[in-house]
């Protein structure tokens, strides 16, 4: 029996049955689909926060001071000589706390952000109209704001807010920018704070003293030199209290969500291969069923001159191709049903050919394993005693 045969009589017994071999094929197909799907959403979702990590920049520190004793911060002037020490670019030092912001007669809570200009630089905040802080303006301690979009949108409307007046906790601000619309990150909301003068936050939020540092490395390579260039700083400072600051680097969270991710996903695919050995198991089932259905047949193939491995090949070949319809459909489903996951909601959908193609080799694999034992004893069944089942 050849190849083409074996194929033809398969495809004739399982259209014969066509509502038997469909729910045999079922757990197949529910197996690789949730593979392709759960796989794909999983790798969208790392990617989704690798770019959100990246955005704020591969070589970029966060520095958090709780302190020590009566030392619980960094002077402004303290955290500006840190731009001095080899590997760091810049720093960007913030001052933050939630306060009401009004305008006219509406008003929202937001955070406002107390820096410098190199804020601009350091976290990739640009300003999509007017402009963003100068030297001057924490030199004079101006009370300048920059609004980000959704704060200027609900504060203003559609209206220009620029050199226009906000009240933040009471005390009047002019709009000297609005910034560009950022989006949602780990973060937080990016697009609702609002940024002013580290020296006019200093004074109107009774908060002196630097707690929160953004430190930007020249390049990649040098995070690990100004990230030690940091230690020994506030080590000095704190006299060896390591639980008094907090350093963060961004490269670290990424390869740590990553890991996270990759586990996740790793996990989800167990648990939906599982439904392929279920599957497996049904084909199994179905097959043994058929080789008692079918005994006598096997008889008269055998009576007749068919051989041993004509009989295994023929089984063989219907497990397969059971295995196979499965699989092929199943990658239908679970391809489009990410697809429309993503085009649906929210959730970002990375498509993989690698995990198609072993989602769908794994079906073929399953088909063969699961059908070796009905295929084997339909090919061992003897002539006599096949011809003589009832």
């Amino acid at each position: 029996m050849n190849m083409y045969q074996g194929i033809k009589m398969a495809l004739g017994s399982i259209m014969s049955n066509k509502l038997r071999a469909f729910l045999t094929m079922l757990g197949i197909m529910i197996g690789v689909a949730s593979v392709i799907s759960l796989v794909s959403l999983g790798q969208g979702s790392t990617q989704k926060v690798t770019e959100q990590v990246q955005s704020l920049g591969s070589n970029l520190l966060t520095v958090n001071v709780t302190g020590r004793g009566a030392q619980t911060s960094l002077s402004y002037d303290e955290v500006l000589t840190l731009q001095e020490k080899p590997g760091i670019d810049a720093v960007a030092p913030v001052v933050s706390s939630r306060v009401t912001v009004k305008a006219g007669n509406k008003n929202t809570e937001v955070t406002v952000e107390g820096t410098d200009a190199s804020y601009e630089t350091v976290r990739d905040f640009h300003a999509q109209e007017g402009r963003f802080l100068l030297p001057i303006d924490v030199q004079f301690r101006q009370k300048v704001a920059l609004l980000g979009a959704s704060t200027a949108e609900e504060l203003f409307g559609f209206v220009s807010p620029l050199n226009n007046y906000v009240q933040i906790n009471g005390i009047p601000f002019k709009v000297v920018g609005v910034l560009e619309e950022k989006g949602d990150s780990m973060s937080g909301a990016n697009d609702e704070k609002v940024i002013i003068p580290i020296s006019t936050a200093e004074r109107i939020l009774a908060s002196p003293g630097v707690r929160t540092i953004y430190v930007q490395a020249e390049s990649p390579e040098q995070v690990e030199m100004a990230e030690a260039q940091l230690e020994a700083m506030l080590t000095k400072k704190f006299k060896g209290d390591e639980d008094s600051y907090r350093i963060f680097n961004q490269q670290d969270l990424l390869e740590s969500v990553s890991s996270v991710n990759s586990t996740l996903t790793m996990m989800l695919s167990g648990i939906a291969g599982i439904s392929l050995l279920v599957g497996g198991i049904g084909i199994m089932n179905i097959m043994l069923v058929s080789v008692t259905e079918r005994t006598r047949e096997i008889g008269i193939r055998k009576a007749i001159g068919a051989k041993k491995r004509d009989i295994l090949f023929q089984f063989l070949i219907e497990s397969v191709v059971l295995s196979g319809l499965g699989g092929l459909i199943g990658v239908a489903l679970g391809v489009g049903g990410a697809y429309a996951i993503g085009h649906f909601s929210d959730t970002s959908v990375v498509f993989s050919w690698d995990v198609t193609l072993l989602s769908f080799g794994f079906s073929l694999f399953v088909g063969i394993f699961f059908g070796l034992f009905p295929a084997n004893k339909a090919a061992n069944l003897k002539p006599i005693e096949a011809l003589r089942f009832e």
